[in-house]
């Protein structure tokens, strides 16, 4: 089975801290990479792939970096995953927008891996493409609240 790569993970890392802070303006490459752990050379590299596909916009000089292009209940972990990945299938055969035959079938409309590989992608679309970005982030608050949480009153002594 396929799984996704180190570079979609690192993408949605990315892509969520951004959806996060939807609406304060963008966030410098540098403060990502050290939240998220990301190298910043290839975070560099992920923005800007997904900015080139429309998902991010970004500003240069100062209060410049990435932001989100669209709200993040908009967007969808289908999307942000066929951004990164392309199709969902795990077999080209399978594909409902990258189709292609294989080689060794002779039927198939009859084959047996493409049968059960389209239900496997169905599965993973359907999960996927109702789940948003705004989705993921309450229920990532839900399981932990106390960790986004911060005091509101500090007391410092000297």
């Amino acid at each position: 089975m396929r799984t996704i790569s180190k570079r979609t993970q690192y993408g949605i890392k990315a892509v969520l801290n951004l959806a996060r802070r939807y609406g304060n303006g963008p966030v410098l490459i540098a403060t990502l990479s050290q939240e998220e752990t990301i190298p910043i050379k290839f975070l560099e590299l992920i923005l800007l792939n997904l900015k080139g596909q429309g998902l991010l916009r970004s500003k240069t000089g100062k209060g410049g970096g990435y932001e989100l292009g669209r709200p993040p209940s908009t967007i969808t972990m289908g999307s942000l995953i066929r951004m990164m990945e392309g199709p969902l299938a795990p077999l080209p055969c399978a594909s409902e927008t990258a189709y292609k035959p294989c080689k060794e079938c002779s039927d198939v409309e009859r084959c047996a891996t493409r049968i059960i590989m389209r239900q496997v992608r169905d599965a993973m679309a359907e999960v996927l493409d109702r789940t948003t970005l705004a989705d993921l982030l309450r229920r990532i608050e839900e399981i932990a609240p106390e960790k986004r949480k911060k005091p509101d009153n500090l007391m410092y002594y000297i």
